[in-house]
C-alpha cells in the first residue's frame, strides 16, 4: 500500500467521524429538553416506566413541549397495540382486552403529559408522531 492511499483512507475516516459528530450535536436535545425527559424518568409511575413505549420530549418551543406519541389519525392506536399485544384481537373494537389496552395507553400518555406540564415554564404539550419508533416496530406510516 502506498503512502498516498493511506492518507486518502485516513481523510475519509476523519470526514465520516466529523459527520457523525455533527449529526450527534444537531440531534442532541437541548438542556431544557433533557431536563424534561429526566423529570419523565424520575416522576413516572412504575406502570409508565414498564410500558413498552416510552414517551419523551423532542424539543421545547416557547412554553410548549413537543412530545412523542405512537398514535394519531394516520396511525390509530389499534395498529401499534397490535404489535405490542399480538394476542389481543385489535380488529374487534368491543374486545375487552383491546379496550383495556387502549385505555391503559391513554392513561399513560396522560400521565406523561401531566408530568411535563407540571414542570416550570411548560404550559402546553403538542404531540408529534414517533415515526422512528413505529418504523422499528414494522408499522408503516403514511407519508403526508
Amino acid at each position: 500500500m502506498n503512502l498516498r492511499a493511506i492518507r486518502t483512507w485516513q481523510w475519509i475516516v476523519i470526514v465520516i467521524a466529523l459527520l457523525i459528530a455533527l449529526d450527534w450535536v444537531i440531534q442532541r436535545p437541548d438542556p431544557r429538553t433533557r431536563e424534561l425527559n429526566q423529570a419523565l424518568e424520575t416522576k413516572a409511575s412504575q406502570k409508565l416506566r414498564d410500558y413498552p413505549y416510552h414517551f419523551h420530549v423532542l424539543r421545547v418551543e416557547g412554553d410548549a413541549a413537543v412530545m412523542t406519541t405512537p398514535r394519531n389519525f394516520d396511525v390509530p392506536a389499534f395498529r401499534m397495540l397490535g404489535v405490542l399485544y399480538p394476542d389481543i384481537n385489535v380488529k374487534d373494537a368491543n374486545n375487552p382486552a383491546f379496550i383495556a389496552a387502549e385505555q391503559l395507553l391513554g392513561q399513560l400518555q396522560d400521565e406523561a403529559r401531566g408530568i411535563v406540564l407540571g414542570q416550570p415554564g411548560i404550559k402546553q404539550v403538542r404531540w408529534e408522531l414517533d415515526k422512528a419508533w413505529l418504523h422499528r416496530q414494522g408499522i408503516e406510516v403514511p407519508e403526508r
